[in-house]
């Protein structure tokens, strides 16, 4: 009896597996085409781009709203935008201090950033504002005044527009010492946001440029001579205008000592690798962060131990000699 009851069971039913079979297939179908179409709509979508890079630097500080007012001014024009504090502690005034910043900055930047630079001493006078399109493909907003020097030496230029455009500014009345706000920083949110930048003011002739009084570092038949540019914030190092490949054509080895001629003062110093390297409170040579020439002491400052007031000349023989 059981066995005949589950024959005809299996009679009633198997009727229906075609139908069931069916409507499996067709719902793991239309799973499989959702899952196709989420995958080439996702491929459709364009690549996600990175926000517009502003690279802000001033010698304004920090101790007022200078630097805020800038960066509204920005936003104000480029929601979207991303400012990167190069630093806002410039000496005051020292247009090399600001050359040598963007000199070591942009290398690590891409094409397209731009760079909004406000050390202005003759702010409200006859120096021009300008943008500057490197030759490679980054932009400068800052006045004209020498401090693109040292970039223009390594990328070169492509082009200069002089800043007239009063629709790229604000300001009805613009300020005679304020320029930052009212020129440097709408001109670049424009060029962030992807505004023409021919549009900002005539073309000028790049050799029209202000350019900085700076003295290359020679290599001759005696040896190096170069200039201590500056020193390295609270550490007292001295910064050089040597590059490193300048420095070792003199022949001289990391451990041998290096006489050393630097704002008159005669000394040797032992050439190695880091700080470390001598004993405390001890003098040094090493090649620097950004590929120079350096004079340090051991977690001491060279500038104060030897009185050393950049610029300075600074002369080294070549070795043997």
């Amino acid at each position: 009896m059981r066995e005949q009851g589950c024959a005809t069971f299996l009679r009633r039913h198997d009727g229906r597996r075609p139908q069931w079979t069916a409507v499996v297939a067709l719902v793991a179908l239309l799973l499989l085409l959702a899952g196709l179409s989420a995958q080439m709509l996702a491929g459709d979508e364009p690549a996600r781009k990175s926000p517009p890079t502003i690279v802000f630097m001033t010698d304004f500080g920090v101790l007022d709203d200078s630097v805020a007012i800038c960066r509204g001014v920005m936003y104000s024009i480029a929601p979207d935008v991303r400012i990167v504090d190069l630093t806002h502690q410039v000496t005051p005034f020292s247009i090399l201090d600001g050359a040598r910043f963007l000199y070591g900055a942009t290398p690590y930047y891409g094409a397209g950033t731009v760079f909004v630079v406000v050390v202005d001493p003759t702010v409200g006078s006859t120096r021009k504002a300008i943008v500057v399109l490197s030759k490679r493909g980054q932009y400068f907003v800052l006045p004209d005044n020498g401090l693109l020097t040292l970039v223009e030496q390594r990328d070169g230029i492509e082009a200069v527009h002089e800043i007239t455009n009063p629709e790229w500014m604000i300001g009805s009345k613009l300020s005679s010492t304020f320029h930052g706000r009212d020129i440097f920083s709408p001109v670049g949110a424009h060029l962030a946001r992807g505004d023409d930048w021919t549009k900002v003011g005539p073309e000028m002739a790049v050799k029209d440029l202000a350019r900085l009084d700076w003295k290359v570092a020679r290599v001759d038949e005696r040896g190096l001579r170069a200039t201590v540019i500056a020193t390295d914030g609270p550490f007292g190092n001295l910064i050089t205008n040597v590059d490193a490949d300048e420095f070792l054509k003199l022949g001289y080895q990391r451990g041998e000592e290096v006489p050393v001629t630097v704002g008159g003062k005669e000394m040797k110093l032992k050439f190695v690798k880091t700080f470390s390297d001598v004993p405390l409170n001890q003098p040094l040579l090493y090649i620097d962060s950004r590929g120079r020439l350096g004079l340090a002491v051991n977690q001491s400052s060279f500038a104060a131990t030897y009185g050393i007031k950049p610029p300075v000349a600074l002369f080294i023989p070549r070795a043997g000699k």
